[in-house]
């Protein structure tokens, strides 16, 4: 019964590309995640060989089951436990919409509560000196690398949307870049002037050194054999530049996106603006960073209040 309840599990991720525009990150997270259910509610059933008669037998008390198994068997994390829940809701809410199954049993499914953790970030003075860490260089590499990290302080931009970069997202006249976020939304990121000098600096000089074997390749970020940067690999750039730096050495590349967001509200930016600069499609997401500027706030208002 796993592998024909399967066809249904790979009919709806195939939704989630054609009808929604889920990137591959997400649809292997809602892959992993489905599969690992469709395992429980085949184990579980143990009885029919009839897919649509499978899933109409999911009930409340299969999902309550399934739910406990997760967190008291395989000990996961509430957050976990939380996201998988979510891919299942979704899954029948698929079914349901497209009447392969008469009633959505999630329904009433309750899920595991889970607070907002704060992002973490790194002050202006650290990212001073990873970038000027990062610049000290005179390879090829080097200067890429001191190039990546640049690039994701001054636009905030996700380690996926990064390696996805093409030169031709870059605007030199107007000063900005073409990111495309989840759901393969686009959006428009301005550079600060040297930023957007850097980036000039590489693409005119180490990229167009490390890219003599691929004169095709239009990716932005490459190696030394001309390909197309993978997220490791930018993940292993900014933890070699932070050993060298002294900075942080949990510091990850959404670190950096966490700081840019910060800075930007600590220093007046509007939250709406911020929202729009990182890509998030609810303002709700972006609320998460005014915790972080509480104490510049107070700080501010013991400066600025005549009575303070």
């Amino acid at each position: 019964m796993v592998k024909i309840m399967k066809e249904t599990v790979n009919a709806f991720l195939q939704h989630l590309v054609v009808e929604r525009g889920f990137s591959q990150n997400t649809l292997d997270a809602y892959s992993n995640d489905l599969n690992q259910f469709r395992e429980f509610v085949a184990d579980y059933l143990k009885a029919s060989d009839d897919e649509a008669e499978a899933w109409r037998s999911v009930d409340l008390d299969l999902l309550n089951a399934y739910i406990s198994e997760l967190r008291d068997k395989k000990k996961y994390r509430d957050s976990t436990t939380a996201r998988k829940v979510a891919a299942v809701r979704s899954f029948f809410g698929y079914l349901s919409a497209n009447e392969l199954i008469s009633e959505d049993p999630t329904e009433n499914l309750g899920s595991p509560r889970v607070g907002r953790a704060v992002p973490k970030f790194i002050s202006e003075d650290d990212v001073k000196l990873l970038l000027s860490t990062a610049a000290d260089t005179g390879t090829p590499e080097g200067r890429r690398d001191a190039s990546i990290l640049e690039l994701l302080y001054a636009t905030g931009v996700r380690v996926s949307e990064l390696v996805a970069l093409n030169v031709q997202d870059i605007d030199f006249e107007e000063g900005f870049i073409r990111a495309w976020g989840k759901g393969s939304k686009e959006r428009i990121v301005y550079l600060y002037p040297e930023a957007l000098s850097n980036l000039r600096e590489y693409i005119g000089g180490p990229r167009a050194e490390l890219v003599t074997n691929k004169k095709g390749e239009t990716a932005l970020y490459i190696n030394n054999r001309g390909e197309r940067l993978t997220r490791q690999w930018v993940w292993n750039i900014l933890k070699t530049a932070a050993k060298k730096s002294g900075v942080d050495p949990k510091i990850t590349p959404h670190t950096l996106r966490h700081s840019f967001a910060t800075h930007l509200l600590q220093n007046g930016a509007s939250l709406r603006h911020v929202q729009e600069l990182l890509g998030h499609s609810n303002i709700s997401t972006t609320q998460v960073y005014t915790h972080l500027t509480d104490s510049h706030i107070r700080d501010e208002y013991g400066r600025s209040h005549p009575r303070a």
